[in-house]
């Protein structure tokens, strides 16, 4: 296998500087169906000479309580066993997230792991989709049950900033 070819340049498309929409569940695991939609700015940078990257999010009104929000991604690729793992922090949050972990096949990558959530155990999945073509698609379900059952909670369309 060449190198290049093991996995760890499918994040390469999240570089740059990038327009969000977003729609976001109000509530969570609570079987809510209002959807807030809101704008962000989102700009990626490659590190550890290309097996990671890190990136910035902002919200200038998160609609959940009307102040600005930012957050950050970091992913790293691990060449080993070809598996990206995604940790997630904000400024609400004031810590780092448990990572999700995954590969993408095609243009296509799902990303999985585990948190604690209202003081249940959680499932978590990222889906990253579309990301062959100018408009990346995210989304990130939650699931109480394992995994048998999932609630998408936030979706995310990127355009070029």
């Amino acid at each position: 296998m060449n190198r290049d070819d093991d996995g760890r340049r499918d994040f390469d498309f999240i570089l740059g500087k990038w327009k969000i929409h977003n729609s976001r569940l109000k509530l969570r695991l609570q079987n809510c169906t209002e959807w807030q939609e809101f704008e962000a700015r989102h700009e990626g940078r490659p590190t550890l000479g290309g097996l990671g990257n890190v990136d910035s999010f902002s919200v200038a009104t998160f609609p959940l309580d009307g102040r600005p929000l930012e957050g950050m991604s970091i992913r790293t690729f691990d060449p080993r066993t070809r598996l990206w793992s995604i940790w997630w922090l904000d400024d609400r949050s004031f810590h780092v997230q448990p990572p999700v972990a995954g590969r993408f096949e095609g243009a296509r990558g799902e990303f999985f792991g585990d948190e604690i959530i209202d003081g249940r155990p959680t499932r978590v999945r990222f889906i990253w989709s579309d990301v062959d073509t100018p408009s990346p698609r995210w989304e990130q379900a939650f699931s109480i049950d394992g995994g048998k059952t999932w609630e998408t909670n936030w979706r995310s369309v990127l355009t070029r900033a």
